[in-house]
Parts: C-alpha cells; sequence; structure tokens
C-alpha cells in the first residue's frame, strides 16, 4: 500500500508539467464513464452489482417492526415497531442511504449501457433487470417515507438539492418503467448461469405487490392475473412430503437446488460465500433465541375446522401441547410445536433424553439451551443442519413468492368487490391445499359470521410470516394500534412446569408479557421521518407530519 502511494505521488508530480490536452484525456488504468461502458463484459459486471442492494436476511430482520416476533434486546427496528424513535434513528438514514445508493447505481446504468458494442437484445434484458431492482429500491422509499424525491438520472453537484415527488407520481413511474422492464424480459425462469436473475415475472410481481400496496386495486389485479398467466411458476412441489411449505425455506427450497419454481425474485445464498446467520439465531441452543413467536401471531393460525380459536369447538387449550392441536397446518410449519426435531439442545423438560426433540418452552438461562422470552420457537426459516454453526447458513432469502401474487390477486378482486368462489379457489385454496388445510369457502364465512376482509388479511399474514411484510400491511391496512400493544407469550398456566415461569411478568389470565412501552401515534406513524443527516443536506425536503 505505502508503494502505490508513493508511485502515486510521482505520478502526480510529472503530471504537474503536463499539458492542458493530456490532463482531459481519461487514465487508462482506472474504469471510467468514458472506457467502462464498451463491452458485454462491461454490462453484465454493472448489473451484476445492482444485485447487491437487494435485501437478504435485513429483509426478515425488518419482521422486528411488526407484531410477528419479538427480539430479546432492544434493536433499532424493534423501536421502530414500538413507537420510540425519531429523525435522528441511524436506521432511517441508512435505508435511505442504503435504497437511494441503489438507484444511483441503476441510474448510471441506464445512462450507459447503450454506448456498449453489445447485442441489442441482451443489453435492453439488462436494462430491463436493472429498472425492475430501482423499482425495488424506490417501493421501500415510499412505503417508509411517502413522498420522495424522484432521481431518474445521476445528479451533479449542482443538483443535489432536490426536493420531495409525491408518491403517487414516484408510483406512476415505477407503473410504467416496470412494463418496459417487462417487456424486454424473458418469460422463463432463470436458469445456469443466470439463475436468480430478474424476469418478466419479477418484473410483473413487483408492479403487483407496489400497485396492492398503494391502493390501484386494478393495476394489482391485472399485474398478478398476468404473472400467473405466465404459466411457468407453481407453488413448491404441492403433494411431495419432502418438499413442502417448510422445507421452501431449507437448503431443499433453495433455487439452486432446480426444485423451486415459487420464488419470484430472491437474494440467493452460496455456501462459504455467501452466507448468514438466521437458522442459529431462530433456535440458538445456548442463549435467548432471536426471533420470538408472539401471542398474536400464534393466535391467529385457524382451527382444521376453517374457524378461528374463539369460535371453534375444537380448540381446547389445557396444556403448551393443545395449542398446537388442530391447527391450521402452516403453524407447526412455522412455529416449533412439541415432538418436533430441532437445533435448540435442552428445552425446559425437567429431564431432557432427547436434546433433538423439543417438548416444553425453556425460559431459564443456563448456557445449556435455547431460552424464549415468549415461550414459543419459529421453525420457518431454521435449518436444522446450520444451528450448531456460526454464520454457516447458505438458505437463500424469499423477497418474493408466487404465494404472494396468489395472494394479491385475491385481495385485489376484493377490494373492487368482484371476488368470487371460483377466484378463492385459484389463489388462496391453492396455498391451503399445499398444506392440506381446510378451503375458504365464502358461504361458509358468511354462515359463521367471519368478514371475508380479515380472513383474507389473516391468510397473507399466516402464508408470508417472517418474511418481511408484516409491518408494512400493518401500515396500509391502517392498522396501527396493534403495534402499541404489549407482546404477550404463552399462558404459564398451560406449562408443565410452570415454576420455571415464576418470576415471569403475566397479565391477569396467566399470558407472558414479554415488552411494553409500545406506544402508535396515529397522527405520525404511518410514515418515518425524513432522516436528520438528509434534512441538514439538503434544506429543500419538507419533513413528515408530525415529526417537525
Amino acid at each position: 500500500m505505502v508503494k502505490k502511494i508513493f508511485i502515486l505521488s510521482i505520478v502526480t508530480l510529472l503530471c504537474v508539467s503536463c499539458s492542458d490536452d493530456f490532463l482531459e484525456r481519461p487514465p487508462k488504468d482506472v474504469l471510467t464513464d468514458a472506457n467502462f461502458w464498451e463491452t458485454e463484459e462491461h454490462l453484465i459486471l454493472a448489473a451484476n452489482a445492482l444485485y447487491g442492494n437487494i435485501k437478504s436476511k435485513n429483509t426478515v430482520d425488518m419482521e422486528n417492526m411488526g407484531d410477528n416476533t419479538l427480539w430479546p434486546s432492544s434493536t433499532q427496528y424493534q423501536a421502530i415497531g414500538s413507537g420510540n424513535y425519531g429523525p435522528d434513528q441511524n436506521t432511517i438514514n441508512s435505508e435511505w442511504i442504503s435504497q437511494y445508493r441503489g438507484v444511483r447505481q441503476a441510474n448510471s446504468f441506464l445512462e450507459n449501457y447503450q454506448k456498449a458494442d453489445v447485442n441489442p437484445i441482451l443489453a435492453d434484458r439488462l436494462a430491463g433487470e436493472v429498472r425492475v431492482i430501482r423499482a425495488l429500491m424506490y417501493s421501500y422509499l415510499i412505503d417508509f417515507w411517502g413522498d420522495v424525491p424522484l432521481v431518474t438520472h445521476t445528479l451533479t453537484i449542482d443538483e443535489l438539492m432536490v426536493a420531495r415527488t409525491p408518491k403517487e407520481e414516484v408510483i406512476d413511474f415505477l407503473m410504467t418503467d416496470l412494463e418496459v422492464a417487462a417487456a424486454n424480459l424473458p418469460v422463463e425462469i432463470p436458469v445456469g448461469e443466470n439463475l436468480g436473475r430478474m424476469s418478466r415475472g419479477a418484473a410483473l410481481a413487483l408492479k403487483a405487490r407496489i400497485a396492492l400496496y398503494h391502493g390501484r386495486f386494478d393495476v394489482a389485479e391485472d399485474a398478478a392475473r398476468r404473472v400467473m398467466d405466465l404459466g411457468v411458476y407453481s407453488l413448491f412441489d404441492i403433494g411431495n412430503p419432502d418438499r413442502n411449505y417448510y422445507t421452501l425455506f431449507t437448503d431443499k427450497g433453495k433455487l439452486s437446488a432446480g426444485l423451486n419454481k415459487e420464488t419470484i425474485i430472491g437474494r440467493l445464498c452460496l455456501a462459504d460465500v455467501s452466507m448468514h446467520n438466521l437458522s442459529r439465531e431462530i433456535q440458538v441452543p445456548d442463549q435467548f433465541i432471536r426471533w420470538n413467536p408472539t401471542k398474536h401471531l400464534v393466535d391467529d393460525y385457524l382451527m382444521v375446522d376453517g374457524l378461528p380459536i374463539d369460535k371453534s369447538p375444537l380448540y381446547q387449550v389445557s396444556g403448551y401441547e393443545d395449542v398446537f392441536k388442530n391447527r391450521d397446518p402452516r403453524m407447526s410449519q412455522t412455529i416449533l410445536a412439541p415432538g418436533a426435531a430441532w437445533g435448540g439442545r435442552y428445552d425446559g423438560s425437567l429431564n431432557n433424553t432427547t436434546p433433538g426433540i423439543f417438548n416444553t418452552p425453556k425460559f431459564q438461562s443456563d448456557k445449556k439451551g435455547a431460552v424464549t422470552l415468549t415461550g414459543y420457537y419459529f421453525t420457518k426459516y431454521c435449518d436444522l443442519g446450520a444451528v450448531p454453526t456460526y454464520n454457516k447458513d447458505d438458505n437463500d432469502f424469499h423477497l418474493l413468492r408466487y404465494a404472494e401474487v396468489l395472494l394479491t390477486y385475491a385481495e385485489a378482486k376484493l377490494e373492487q368487490g368482484t371476488l368470487t368462489q371460483s377466484d378463492v379457489d385459484k389463489t388462496i385454496n391453492l396455498l391451503r391445499s399445499r398444506v392440506g388445510m381446510k378451503p375458504m369457502d365464502l358461504q361458509e364465512l358468511e354462515t359463521n359470521g367471519l368478514n371475508v376482509r380479515n380472513e383474507i388479511r389473516r391468510e397473507r399474514r399466516i402464508e408470508l410470516a417472517l418474511e418481511g411484510q408484516r409491518y408494512s400491511d400493518i401500515k396500509r391496512w391502517k392498522i396501527g394500534e396493534v403495534l402499541g400493544q404489549d407482546v404477550k407469550g404463552v399462558n404459564v398456566n398451560w406449562l408443565p412446569r410452570p415454576e420455571l415461569a415464576a418470576n415471569l411478568r403475566t397479565d391477569a389470565d396467566g399470558f407472558v408479557i414479554a415488552h411494553t412501552g409500545r406506544t402508535f401515534d396515529a397522527s405520525r406513524h404511518y410514515l418515518w421521518p425524513i432522516p436528520l443527516p438528509q434534512m441538514e443536506r439538503n434544506p429543500d425536503l419538507e419533513q413528515n407530519p408530525g415529526w417537525e
């Protein structure tokens, strides 16, 4: 390094006497816009770099802002979900910076890619991929902040003070841009060296999500239907016991395994190259687990008769194991049930002779087993083989699945007043069929006094739990009051050894109170504050209401 600096200093001194013409020449040993955008390799390298902006484990971390899970210590995402944050919060600024970093990279690509001497079909395909990634960045920006600066080219120094663009204008731009992307992207699911790249389905599925999130239900319906009509996506191997809802989120569901035709946008991980620690965090065998399922989530799972726990005669609980009996099968494929294999080692049993099998929750830390705050553990996204090791998990992250497209179609039809039983059968009931759950019947819902909108929203929560979308759903459904409630867990009276939970705080009915001090102010918490560092750098930005 010292030698390089020394040489650079000599070159700098020599150039003092160079002519102005020489100084204007681009250096041949440095990549610049003047000499980079020339070959097919250059374009592929630039497009590949854009994929690094796609969220990985961070998409699961965002679950801490919702009401599905609880982290054992204070995190910035959890502080956001608790309403205890402000414009100086680091994560808020980091999200702003990271999304706009991706936007800037995408803008640079789209300004320069046509300079390269390559097959125009390939060039336009790569540009389509970049447009999808840019739209993904903007989807987070408008979800978090509403109105944001719409930047579609690389800014000069004189252009840095950009005011916020009305959210609806940003959405108009994204809807058009994703159509341009879709027209230039392949219909087929990318395979081989193109595995994990954006396809036409990715552009349309993202369009459907953005449209749904922001109330453009006719657009969401159309985009979702077009993904369905492509005929290339399907739920992960319905009918195969080794390839089901649970295994989709393990190594068996990796895109590289060649069996997954459900994941439309994913962040691929590679053994010994790109790995993470999620499985271990879910069932860490000698500490408090990082992902504690909440009572609010557990209670939302239907009984096998299709009724909620407060309406079904099947819900009879006197012990911990009863919580899991006769429930939607996705519950035990998401929340760890007694008798299941796990990586947490010693549980709360008096004499644990089978540490590979979970039976009862552990509340006391003794460095010998996985400890829970709520009395529940996740199993979804937990690959048992990765639990004993640190940062050796190569599960893929599924950012947008075909299952979501089906849910989007059903919700969009409902909100337009056009949902039929046929629509339910080709969407929600495909998800239920995969796990052997009773189909949704609109007439039965009415007979049992159940609200169709609530049941479709429930279906979305159950299917997409731990996939980073719950917080956004809470905001767009305007049910933010759930974020201001105490986080609760299991009823201590259901435990086989209640004495081990004697020191836990509980409510009057015996349910564990795992977290308090939460608040939600509807006048400001539906949007984040513009980060303070950004306000200081750009006076043209106006603060969101309630954060002035």
